[in-house]
């Protein structure tokens, strides 16, 4: 069986394409073809091979292998033990980023995961979401993330290097969302190092590392940047938008204001109305 699905509006970051299972008849094989997104096949029972960029893999039972957007492949089942497999189908923003934290990439395709049947459980809970009627989308969505979250958590280890490069920038974007989130509060970057778990000073030198700036730095010129946004509210005066930023002290939030952009908040909005 076989079920499309149209492309989520909603879900643009990662969603589900179609997903399936097949009993396949000996010498059963697709392509050469290549798929406008990824397609990922995990083989509940018997043999077949797997073909991409001149490199032959067979495989069997707890084996798996991924399908990248765009590039030619050929599979086919076993002659004698022909394969039965599930698969599913995605694409989305972060589709790439997941799949190569469970280190599977154009370059390395194969999936080995024999733990358990929970790979062929998130298929059936797909099926079994044809239940639902609203929600169905995000229901299929959250199993979406939970089959990749698996592979991930068992997924190959990554090299040191580019292990540390990743928990690096993982790490600088929990600093940058948090800031996002709560820049309105009066927090600090001590604030932001205990939500994150890491040693404020180890901290601090990442993100100078990775951003070329610091953390205190950061967060000052974000509120004036969402400063500088709020100025064409007409509605609202210096010390709203002082306060909604975070600074309840409108004479400090003129002073750091003055400093960053060069003029005061008030001379600011003049100047800007007049554009």
């Amino acid at each position: 069986m076989i079920e499309y699905l149209p492309r989520s509006k909603q879900h643009t970051e990662l969603y589900l394409t179609q997903y399936g299972c097949e009993n396949c008849i000996p010498g059963h094989y697709h392509g050469p073809a290549i798929r406008s997104h990824y397609l990922l096949h995990y083989i509940l029972d018997g043999e077949g091979f797997f073909e991409v960029g001149g490199t032959r893999h067979t495989l069997r039972k707890g084996q798996g292998f991924l399908i990248c957007p765009d590039v030619i492949t050929y599979y086919e089942a076993s002659k004698t033990s022909p394969w039965t497999y599930c698969w599913f189908g995605f694409d989305g923003t972060i589709a790439e980023s997941l799949l190569k934290q469970a280190g599977l990439t154009m370059d390395s395709p194969i999936l080995h995961y024999d733990q358990d049947d929970r790979i062929y459980r998130y298929f059936t809970s797909m099926n079994e979401s044809r239940g639902y009627h609203k929600a169905r989308e995000t229901r299929l969505t959250g199993l979406l993330y939970s089959l990749l979250s698996l592979l991930v958590e068992f997924g190959p280890a990554l090299p040191t290097s580019e292990h540390k490069e990743s928990r690096a920038e993982i790490y600088v974007e929990k600093v940058k969302d948090f800031v996002e989130t709560n820049f309105a509060q009066k927090i600090t970057v001590e604030d932001i190092a205990q939500f994150i778990g890491l040693n404020r000073s180890y901290l601090c030198s990442l993100f100078q590392q990775q951003m070329n700036t610091s953390i205190q730095d950061y967060l000052i010129r974000y509120r004036i940047h969402k400063a500088c946004e709020m100025m064409g509210h007409a509605e609202l005066t210096i010390g709203d938008i002082s306060r909604s930023v975070g600074y309840p002290d409108p004479l400090l939030f003129s002073k750091i204001f003055k400093k960053i952009m060069g003029s005061s908040p008030k001379l600011y909005r003049s100047e800007a109305r007049k554009l």
